[in-house]
């Protein structure tokens, strides 16, 4: 892969990509795309294998408004949102023509996946999603299931497999199998873009989107899944955010100082707490 731009959001370097320039390059190279959105980075702090995920992986894109705003705060911008639901429609209408570019996918609830294979093939007029697969509950902890889709994926003849299981799942399963698959040039993290593509869960509205309440709508939509996640986990989210840029801040100023030696980071956890 040629050197990208990043910035860093927390612990996580984020490609600064533009859609075209991600498409651009997955056509050229393919890769591995994740899209970090504000519980991913949270659940990056505490969760080493997906870090490690994280670190292989060739495309990080910002999935979320929210942390676009925050890299507008911390003083480097992040140029364009690139969420899952957002590149994968892209993806597969960018490539309509190009008979290279087959799809497998894999994830949402049984039937889901089906009736979202058809749709896009019927968009596209061709069947560029060749297959798909809906997994048992717990699958990813089965040998045996993961070599039967292993092998499912192999006849189908992909060359993209997009994987909508949830996170740390989805990335985590990719980033374990994708040797596997050595025909497979492009492996998409994609979230809850497969029941949102067979229309069995409904997107949010755009200006919430753009505003960055899509959490907000997806919260209202399912509440009992989601409440923990949106209300508890992801608040510290903003508290670090705010340190990193006292650190940023801090660490400039000193080093206008010669001479002058401490550790800012443990000078701010000192003055914020340690969220």
């Amino acid at each position: 892969m040629y050197p990208m731009k990043t910035v860093k959001i927390l612990n996580t370097a984020i490609h600064n990509l533009s859609t075209q320039e991600l498409l651009n390059s997955l056509n050229r190279q393919g890769g591995v795309v994740v899209t970090p959105n504000v519980d991913h980075l949270m659940k990056l702090r505490k969760d080493t294998e997906l870090r490690e995920v994280y670190q292989q992986s060739d495309y990080r894109v910002c999935d979320s408004k929210i942390v676009q705003f925050a890299s507008q705060f911390l003083g480097t911008p992040i140029q364009e949102k690139i969420s899952g639901s957002d590149l994968f429609p892209t993806f597969y209408e960018y490539n309509k023509n190009n008979q290279d570019i087959k799809i497998f996918l894999l994830g949402a609830k049984e039937g889901v996946a089906q009736i979202a294979q058809e749709k896009i093939n019927e968009k596209v007029g061709r069947k560029i999603v060749v297959d798909c697969y809906s997994p048992t509950f717990g699958f990813e902890n089965d040998e045996e299931e993961c070599q039967r889709i292993i092998e499912k994926i192999k006849a189908s003849g992909a060359t993209v497999v997009a994987v909508g299981l949830g996170a740390p799942k989805q990335e985590k399963w990719i980033n374990r199998y994708k040797n596997q698959l050595p025909q497979v040039k492009i492996f998409l993290a994609i979230g809850a873009t497969i029941d949102f593509e067979a229309e069995y869960k409904s997107r949010s509205p755009k200006w919430m989107s753009e505003a960055g309440l899509e959490w907000l709508y997806r919260l209202l939509c399912e509440p009992k899944r989601l409440w923990k996640r949106y209300l508890i986990e992801s608040t510290p989210f903003f508290a670090l955010i705010l340190r990193q840029k006292v650190t940023t801040m801090i660490s400039r100023r000193i080093k206008q100082k010669p001479g002058f030696n401490v550790n800012i980071k443990n000078l701010v956890v000192a003055i914020l707490g340690n969220s």
